[in-house]
């Protein structure tokens, strides 16, 4: 079965940094546009960054723009969120998906979530 298996989070002060990883299992990950979402309490999930399956480009939410960085490694089947300056509003369930190029399998595979939760 696909499995997608994300980890990094945890508590930081504002300011802190952290650096998230997913790991996928079970599919040809290079075929894949990745994204992060995060969930706060009570909100809906929303996109934090995508990037397309040979990372000729990417796309980050306002609010993250210039503090988070989405990278890939295809040869390990991962996906990194480098979290720079971060805020108590960046306090979240951070989950990645994966999505065949070609829509294949609707909308995709979902990790569990990793928690990130930032002091102020």
């Amino acid at each position: 079965d696909v499995q997608l298996v994300e980890s990094g989070g945890g508590l930081v002060q504002s300011g802190g940094s952290l650096r998230l990883s997913c790991v996928a299992s079970d599919l040809t990950f290079s075929r894949y546009d990745i994204r992060w979402d995060r969930q706060s309490p009570g909100k809906e999930r929303v996109l934090v960054a995508t990037m397309t399956s040979n990372s000729d480009s990417t796309n980050y939410v306002a609010s993250v723009k210039g503090r988070f960085t989405i990278s890939r490694d295809n040869s390990k089947n991962t996906v990194y969120l480098q979290m720079n300056s971060l805020k108590p509003e960046d306090t979240a369930v951070y989950s990645c998906n994966a999505r065949h190029i070609r829509g294949l399998f609707g909308d995709g595979f979902w990790g569990q979530g990793t928690q990130v939760t930032v002091s102020s």
